[in-house]
């Protein structure tokens, strides 16, 4: 797989880079709140030592091409809020899989929506996907919400696929295509 060049995406109030060693007190608070957490596919952190491991393999990813994880940073304060990440690269077939991430305190501003924007515009041009998946807990409209609004299709429905924190949860999967992505 070719490994990804070091990028940052700007958008008006956004930029979205690779991370540094520097961002894990910033992850560390993003994925340890249980709120954030609630229909992840894994438990919040409990430890600086997994945020510290989180940024050890976003920059692994980069290098061997497997995941294009940006952090969410605002531009203004240079604030890290977020999380973005096209993982599952399958080279051969040109699709991925979408997952992301908020910190609590920047919910309903905007700011994931202008994120997917930029993240997958760079995923159809600059990487030349055909298509991007997101697999979501479809109690989560709110992450509903958003991937209908940038042009996703659902497309499949999985009873009881993840056990998290021994609490048996359902999947959306949902599909955008190349042919119809606009710049929601």
């Amino acid at each position: 797989m070719p490994s990804f060049a070091p990028i940052t995406l700007n958008t008006e109030r956004l930029a979205l880079r690779f991370f540094e060693e520097g961002d894990a007190a910033a992850l560390y608070a993003i994925f340890s709140d249980v709120k954030v957490m609630r229909y992840w596919s894994s438990s919040a952190w409990t430890t600086m030592e997994e945020a510290h491991e989180s940024v050890r393999e976003a920059q692994a990813a980069y290098t061997d091409g497997s995941s294009l994880r940006l952090g969410i940073v605002l531009r203004d304060s240079g604030e890290l809020i977020g999380y973005i990440n096209l993982y599952a690269i399958y080279h051969a077939n040109r699709r991925c899989d979408i997952g992301y991430a908020l910190a609590q305190p920047h919910w309903g501003n905007g700011y994931l929506a202008e994120a997917m924007r930029a993240v997958i515009e760079h995923g159809f041009a600059a990487m030349d996907l055909n298509r991007i998946e997101a697999d979501i807990d479809p109690r989560n409209t709110a992450s509903e919400k958003l991937l209908e609004r940038m042009g996703f299709q659902k497309e499949g429905y999985m009873r009881e696929r993840w056990i998290v924190n021994g609490e048996i949860c359902d999947t959306a999967f949902y599909g955008l295509l190349r042919s119809e992505w606009k710049m929601a």
